[in-house]
């Protein structure tokens, strides 16, 4: 499993994403239905979902809401155990030079940022999502990511972060 923690050091795993080729750039979606469609290529390329499981995280937002947009600027897209189309569990980073919206009554419910999840039971959904969090509630980090252009830009973060000390 794909873990996004602090190393020894602070550092945080952007670069297990990108090593795992589970990031992708996009300038603009045509809507947050296509956000989701481009969030979900990587995890397509690499095996870890296919195209039902996109489908899946577009059938729960029509049905709950845009719950997966977490605070202005991010979405996290996911579905829950036991949705079609997962074969591991992984996480993946998409980057929108434009922002999204998902509910365009709330304009806060924008996103240009979304870690897009894939878990093959609860456990390791939650895991995953809990580590998103603790890593995200940092608005310096989300600052520098809503910044990041390109894989070598998210490989630089990740090594700005890992010289930086954690309280």
């Amino acid at each position: 499993m794909l873990k996004l923690e602090r190393k020894e050091k602070g550092t945080m795993l952007f670069k297990d994403i990108v090593d795992a080729k589970r990031c992708a750039f996009f300038n603009d979606a045509v809507d947050w239905r296509d956000a989701i469609r481009k969030s979900c290529i990587p995890l397509k390329k690499t095996g870890c979902a296919t195209a039902d499981y996109e489908e899946r995280i577009i059938q729960c937002v029509e049905e709950f809401g845009p719950y997966i947009v977490i605070v202005p600027g991010l979405a996290i897209p996911h579905s829950t155990k036991g949705s079609p189309g997962v074969t591991q569990t992984a996480i993946a980073f998409t980057k929108f030079e434009k922002p999204v919206s998902f509910d365009p009554a709330d304009r806060e419910k924008v996103a240009k940022l979304c870690f897009t999840l894939a878990a093959v039971d609860d456990e390791k959904h939650l895991e995953n999502m809990r580590q998103l969090f603790t890593i995200l509630s940092d608005g310096q980090i989300l600052e520098q990511l809503s910044h990041v252009k390109s894989e070598d830009d998210l490989l630089e973060l990740d090594k700005a972060l890992s010289r930086m000390p954690f309280v």
